[in-house]
């Protein structure tokens, strides 16, 4: 007959046993990540990152190789919608910028993050994804290092695609690219890429609503707008967003839809690496507290 044997409970046995139970749970959320329940994500990827940088943007992102589609974008593949819209020096032969997409529930509207992307402003991008027809999306942009963003677009193209298994039409994407680009450079020419930004959102709200669609009167939105957020804009600045505007305007987009999801370009997406840090940092320094006050 064999004896059961019981372990002594002491209360530093049971102590151990609840700070290792709480250790694995909260260790179990910081690898996990944010929460991501009910969401689709994509990432895109330069084709031309080295090991070390592809890494550092999954860890940017918050995400692991093999958890989620990782796609690669070449500098072919940017070229296809840049080419003959900004010079080549700009594009580049490398392709560097990255993307992380995760859909949300309609009517959540569109939320951009950036890091280490310089030309292009976070409301820039959230317009020339309305015009793209993208929406109910969390979309960070990034590099290892500072770019113009400017060829971050097709990788939101390519990971949206992805996501939802719609393709997105040429001449949205193209649409998309020139908006993307004119807002930008005359943003940087009048030194406020935001203020012109919320010109290219109004005006474009304004021409939607209205049904223009002849470049003098979509011109007089634009000379309205800009005299009421106090820009002073060239002549040839305002023909070429006037010009731009055409083009989105023949893309026959919703209203509704234009104006529910330019709702909040500062929304955090994901946790970056330096606050995961932060927060691996705080879980350890709890628990040598409790620990030193079980054991002394």
């Amino acid at each position: 007959m064999s004896l059961a044997i019981k372990p002594r409970v002491t209360p530093a046995l049971t102590a151990t046993v609840f700070l290792v139970v709480l250790l694995a749970g909260a260790l179990s959320l910081a690898l996990a990540g944010p929460a991501r329940a009910d969401s689709t994500e994509v990432v895109t990827l330069g084709a031309d990152l080295s090991a070390a940088q592809r890494q550092e943007m999954l860890d940017l992102f918050g995400v692991s190789e093999g958890d989620l589609p990782v796609l690669e974008v070449t500098n072919k593949e940017e070229r296809d919608y840049l080419q003959g819209l900004i010079s080549d020096a700009q594009i580049g032969t490398r392709s560097i910028s990255s993307v992380y997409v995760r859909l949300k529930d309609d009517g959540s509207g569109i939320a951009v993050q950036t890091s280490n992307i310089t030309y292009v402003t976070e409301q820039t991008y959230a317009n020339a994804l309305v015009t793209a027809g993208i929406a109910d999306a969390d979309v960070f942009a990034a590099a290892p290092f500072p770019v113009s963003g400017t060829a971050a677009l097709t990788g939101v193209f390519k990971a949206f695609e992805e996501a939802t298994g719609k393709t997105i039409s040429a001449a949205a994407k193209e649409a998309a690219t020139q908006e993307l680009v004119d807002t930008a450079e005359v943003g940087d020419q009048v030194g406020d890429k935001d203020a012109i930004a919320e010109l290219v959102k109004l005006a474009k709200e304004e021409i939607v609503s209205r049904g223009l669609n002849d470049e003098a009167s979509i011109r007089e939105v634009l000379v309205r707008i800009s005299g009421q957020l106090d820009l002073r804009l060239t002549d040839e600045q305002l023909d070429r967003l006037a010009k731009v505007l055409v083009q989105v305007q023949g893309l026959h987009l919703d209203l509704s839809k234009v104006q529910s999801q330019l709702k909040d370009f500062q929304t955090r997406i994901g946790v970056s690496g330096d606050e995961a840090k932060g927060i691996w940092e705080s879980i350890k320094g709890l628990f040598s507290k409790i620990w030193e006050a079980i054991f002394g």
